[in-house]
């Protein structure tokens, strides 16, 4: 199958897409804050450059998106019209990066929390599920 933009239109789409401070990122870090916690940005010396970390707690949260990271949900199980076998390489690519990137950031004694872009549609339930995680 063709793809339905011409490849000037795709480049400018993919041009769009941000790696970070994105709009679930942004939910997430405005939730935290209301909670009352404070954290880093994007820590180059840190493992995967977590989306939150809290130093002194040595606890990390990475907002991930269901497409990108290969999320066992209806949004990250899609599979695009064209140009099939990059896109699921890219996919297996990026799912083995984080991976290795958690491992290095436990060996480091990190603690990991990941927050899927499907959750986010029930903000109760990320507070709690972070409010857990930072407590203890």
């Amino acid at each position: 199958m063709t793809d339905i933009f011409s490849k000037e239109k795709r480049s400018w789409i993919m041009s769009r897409v941000w790696s970070q401070d994105t709009t679930l990122e942004i939910k997430v870090r405005s939730l935290v804050h209301r909670m009352g916690y404070r954290f880093r940005l994007h820590r180059k010396d840190l493992p995967g450059k977590p989306d939150l970390a809290f130093i002194s707690r040595k606890k990390a949260i990475f907002v991930h998106g269901c497409f990108w990271h290969g999320h066992n949900c209806p949004r990250g199980g899609r599979i695009p019209k064209s140009n099939i076998q990059y896109w699921n390489d890219k996919i297996k690519r990026n799912i083995e990066r984080d991976k290795q990137n958690y491992i290095a950031l436990e060996s480091l004694g990190w603690k990991i929390l990941l927050i899927w872009e499907c959750e986010l549609k029930d903000p109760d339930q990320i507070k709690s599920k972070m409010e857990s995680f930072l407590k203890n």
